[in-house]
């Protein structure tokens, strides 16, 4: 790819909205799913909008005054859906998940990023796989573009779905789950475990601990180590053990695949080290390459390069700020950055060279990011 060559000022500029990564939407319908859940359905614009089954969309919005960008996975699948759907539930002091649902109504517009996030497959007709997927809460969004895609793209191949809740009245999607599980018998598999289960519930209740996930996997299909592929999307306490369960079982990390989304920024307070070396401590020239452009900016040591670039009036895509949806992952061509979270990019990734804007910082002179 040939890049256009200038050094943009260094100036503030106002954020840039009208590029071509960015879409207003209009909303088509709001749907209840649950007393906290609801999914906004978009009209697909003129030109249509593509995307990959387990992608997430950033909604962008003005609240109290200051922009606020939220990552939502889409629950739609684009091979069975016309629209655009996301998924969100409100949570405590959530800013965007609360705003959502007490402001946006049908026929409102609103602005998002265009489609990313690596939570995906390549779907083949003539696979034959077994997808066992863990999920918690709303982490189920991702997780249900995924199933759908799976059953109508792969005739061969089964998805198993174990989903947390706190209580059944909670469960998101779960007339879509039961009739799914009719229309295509014996290739999806959902097994529901509450918090807090009713007197007459006969399925698994509790916390998705050790011995839970032992008796679970007793119930499903084993199809062999080479043939399946394992993915969670849920609270942080519920995939670290998924994990320690699948390592026991010797289970490679190529074959799992997580999702994680947090709201805020990183505390810094937390992530404080022990102090850097006087050399260290110095602003560091860093070029971005995006879109066809190249940029040219010095970032000082107490910020990210993300913070930098935004300030420069230089319109990065972003969303979570924490490390962790990675809409910012660009790939260092040349020098070191380092991040302060780690968690968003597997270990192939970052051999690969992938750093994530929003927690990096540059520590050599000679840093050059290719994004996109």
């Amino acid at each position: 790819m040939a890049f256009g060559l200038f050094k943009k000022s260094e100036k503030k500029a106002e954020p840039m909205h009208n590029g071509p990564h960015y879409y207003d939407l209009k909303v088509k319908q709001i749907v209840e799913e649950t007393k906290d859940a609801i999914s906004i359905v978009f009209e697909q614009p003129a030109n249509k909008i593509n995307y990959k089954a387990g992608q997430f969309l950033t909604l962008i919005s003005t609240i109290g005054g200051k922009e606020v960008r939220r990552a939502y996975s889409l629950s739609s699948s684009p091979y069975t859906d016309e629209d655009l759907v996301v998924t969100v539930k409100r949570v405590d002091q959530g800013l965007m998940s609360n705003w959502l649902p007490d402001n946006l109504k049908t026929g409102s517009t609103l602005k998002i990023m265009a489609p990313t996030g690596h939570f995906t497959t390549e779907y083949k007709k003539e696979n034959k796989r077994h997808l066992i997927m863990f999920a918690g809460g709303s982490g189920i969004t991702p997780m249900m573009s995924l199933i759908k895609s799976t059953l109508t793209q792969e005739p061969e191949s089964i998805c198993s779905l174990i989903y947390c809740n706190r209580d059944i009245d909670s469960i998101i999607f779960k007339e879509a789950f039961d009739q799914l599980q009719i229309t295509h018998a014996g290739r999806l598999h959902v097994i529901h475990v509450l918090d807090n289960a009713p007197m007459n519930w006969q399925g698994y209740s509790g916390l998705l601990n050790h011995d839970m996930l032992t008796k679970l996997f007793e119930r499903i299909p084993d199809w062999g180590i080479e043939k399946t592929t394992y993915l969670m999307c849920g609270p942080e306490g519920m995939m670290k053990n998924v994990e320690a369960l699948l390592a026991e079982r010797n289970i490679s990390n190529e074959k799992i695949f997580k999702e994680s989304f947090v709201q805020g920024t990183i505390n810094k307070e937390e992530k404080k080290e022990v102090a850097k070396p006087a050399a260290e401590k110095k602003a560091r020239e860093v070029t971005i390459r995006y879109e066809g452009q190249e940029y040219k900016f010095m970032v000082e040591p107490d910020r990210t390069i993300l913070e930098t670039a935004l300030d420069a009036g230089i319109d990065l895509p972003y969303s979570c700020q924490s490390g962790l949806c990675t809409a910012c992952r660009g790939k260092a061509l040349s020098g070191q950055v380092k991040l302060d979270e780690e968690e968003g990019l597997s270990q192939s990734e970052r051999a690969e060279g992938y750093v994530l804007t929003c927690v990096g910082h540059p520590v050599t002179d000679d840093v050059v990011i290719e994004i996109g």
